[in-house]
């Protein structure tokens, strides 16, 4: 079963880029021509960015760049896999050492593998023997939530979806119980399958897209699961398409393509419904928020090219550029994103830096405190007018400690096994954000 990650330009066109809020970064790579599929921002200086060819899609890259100055300088790689003919078709970082990809041979399946780095992408070592090589096996992803704990992805097997977890950093993976997985729907050559793009994750949730233009859900890394029928009828078919796109645990967008009409839906209880669609208004079709806000970027490399923001989410559209080439957009927080390119050589262009604001939703009206501060073993949260909120914690490398969901005003997380120094506590909710360092003695 052939399948096709959601679209973005695959066309190379030679043009000087001149946009007053993208400042041009060299990817490094030798090959001229050089795209990206994905941007992930571990913080704020730390960035890695999956590649493509330009020139032709088909094309086998297992490459890779990486930034750990903030894109002063980018680095690439190769991302050995143990066979030349595979695709990478996702990259998941976690830092500036660790990473993780899934590949496999988009024609055919049954070959899907899992790989693992711990040095920078110097070397690559499978994890998963064992995993995804039944005949109708199709691995679509992997993603991990922090060092330890992760989920691996694909089609049905034997009428379940074929679905992985681990809990020790990817040395041993266990199935998901089919009874924990809703049902895919049809069956033999009509069978639902996903889609190796148009996933996200926040926190310990994670979403995926369908051929039958479903979204299955996991609000617990991975361990169970819901499905809800998205307004489409494909995510990803030649009929009509479309892109799923979250800002927070409830609160998103979905923009669906059928011919050349463009209808823009949002949810704000994280997927299960949506609002009456309304006829898109931007000129740019590839949409990311700016996290935890509704702010939302537009990009496009195609007729016409350029980008646009939104603040509130997605009414009206103001400008950045227009002419310029942009990929898909990746954003930290309102000051801090790269677009993608297209390189000219390995010393110019292929991925470009945000420069300017576009949100600054703070927890200006609501009361946090994080306390103690130094601390050397529990860490209370206290809030006062959240629901609920979205922690993350990082060290100074990059390196996500641990994710968590929080329900009420007072919560404790225990860091004593943390080893000394900086970590910072970043926590969202709704369109509201903040990060607060905390020192562990």
């Amino acid at each position: 079963m052939k399948k096709f990650l959601l679209s973005f330009s695959l066309v190379f066109v030679g043009l000087t880029l001149n946009a007053q809020s993208w400042t041009s970064q060299a990817t490094g790579f030798d090959n001229i021509s050089r795209g990206l599929s994905e941007i992930h921002i571990v913080n704020p200086t730390t960035v890695w960015a999956l590649a493509y060819d330009g020139v032709s899609a088909s094309n086998v890259i297992q490459e890779f760049t990486k930034t750990t100055d903030g894109g002063i300088t980018w680095t690439p790689g190769t991302i050995n896999v143990g066979d030349p003919t595979l695709t990478i078709n996702n990259i998941a970082p976690i830092s500036a050492t660790t990473a993780w990809v899934s590949a496999l041979t988009p024609t055919i399946g049954n070959n899907g593998v899992i790989y693992k780095t711990t040095n920078g992408g110097a070397t690559w070592q499978q994890q998963n023997i064992g995993t995804f090589n039944a005949a109708t096996s199709f691995i679509n992803g992997v993603h991990f939530f922090d060092a330890n704990n992760g989920v691996s992805f694909g089609d049905a097997v034997a009428g379940e979806f074929e679905i992985y977890t681990t809990a020790d950093g990817g040395e041993t993976w266990d199935p998901v119980p089919g009874a924990n997985i809703p049902n895919p729907l049809g069956s033999g050559a009509t069978i639902e399958y996903g889609y190796n793009g148009g996933n996200v994750t926040i926190g310990n949730t994670i979403w995926l897209v369908t051929n039958k233009g479903r979204i299955l859900k996991s609000s617990d890394m991975g361990l169970t699961w819901t499905a809800s029928q998205a307004p489409v009828t494909d995510f990803a078919g030649t009929a009509q398409s479309a892109r799923l796109t979250m800002s927070s645990l409830t609160n998103g967008c979905l923009l669906k393509t059928a011919g050349t009409t463009y209808t823009f839906y949002t949810t704000t209880d994280g997927g299960a419904t949506w609002s009456a669609g309304t006829p898109f208004t931007g000129a740019y079709r590839v949409l990311s928020y700016v996290p935890g806000t509704t702010t939302l970027v537009a990009t496009s490399a195609g007729n016409p090219s350029g980008s646009a923001y939104s603040t509130n989410n997605g009414t009206t559209w103001t400008t950045i550029d227009s002419g310029a080439q942009r990929g898909i957009v990746s954003f930290f927080d309102g000051s801090t994103g790269w677009c993608a390119g297209f390189n000219e050589d390995p010393f110019t262009g292929g991925i470009f830096k945000f420069t300017g604001t576009l949100s600054n939703d703070n927890f200006n009206t609501t009361k946090f405190k994080v306390y103690p501060n130094p601390a050397t073993s529990l860490v209370n949260l206290q809030t006062e007018g959240l629901d609920s909120y979205t922690l993350k914690v990082t060290d100074l490398s990059g390196k996500v400690m641990v994710t968590r969901e929080f329900n009420g005003v007072e919560n404790t997380i225990d860091i004593s096994s943390y080893a000394s120094g900086v970590y910072f506590f970043e926590i969202n909710s709704g369109n509201k954000s903040e990060t607060i360092k905390i020192i562990k003695n």
